[in-house]
């Protein structure tokens, strides 16, 4: 795609994250919803762009998706990442989730020499077609993890070999 750049997390990019985890259609997906919880998430989640642990989209300088390995602090399991990403709704579906998840298995396995990557996903979120498209495999499913209104949905645990 032309325009498309993708470079280290900047701690300013908070400002298009919290934007993005605001819209409904994003933050449903994600186990936050108070403004205390988003807030505290955000600010651990951008904390990792201290490590270059995390990567930015842009398309024509303007960012428009961000992805993030959380590293492990532990010796004995730091070489497994769990990841977590969000694309701007007017960017989904044109093959940046993609892209940013390649670039992160990328990242993961030659910069931070990771062995397998995992992400937590709520069951019906449309970035699990994705997710096994890139060679992610459910390894739990959690029935009534989250309650969406009425309905509960269950938690599944996906990870990839890199």
């Amino acid at each position: 795609m032309e325009g498309l750049d993708i470079r280290y997390t900047y701690v300013t990019d908070i400002i298009y994250l919290r934007e993005w985890i605001h819209h409904p259609d994003v933050l449903k997906w994600f186990p936050f919803s108070t403004e205390k919880e988003i807030e505290d998430a955000l600010q651990c989640w951008i904390g990792f762009c201290r490590w270059k642990s995390s990567l930015t989209v842009t398309m024509q300088h303007v960012p428009c998706a961000i992805g993030t390995l959380f590293l492990m602090p532990y010796k004995k399991v730091a070489h497994q990442a769990i990841f977590k990403l969000v694309v701007d709704p007017k960017w989904q579906k044109r093959g940046i989730g993609e892209t940013l998840i390649r670039n992160l298995k990328h990242l993961g396995k030659n910069y931070f020499q990771l062995d397998m990557i995992g992400i937590e996903v709520f069951e019906a979120n449309p970035i699990l077609s994705l997710l096994k498209k890139q060679g992610f495999e459910e390894i739990f499913r959690q029935e009534g993890y989250v309650k969406e209104g009425e309905k509960k949905l269950a938690r599944l645990y996906m990870e990839a070999t890199l």
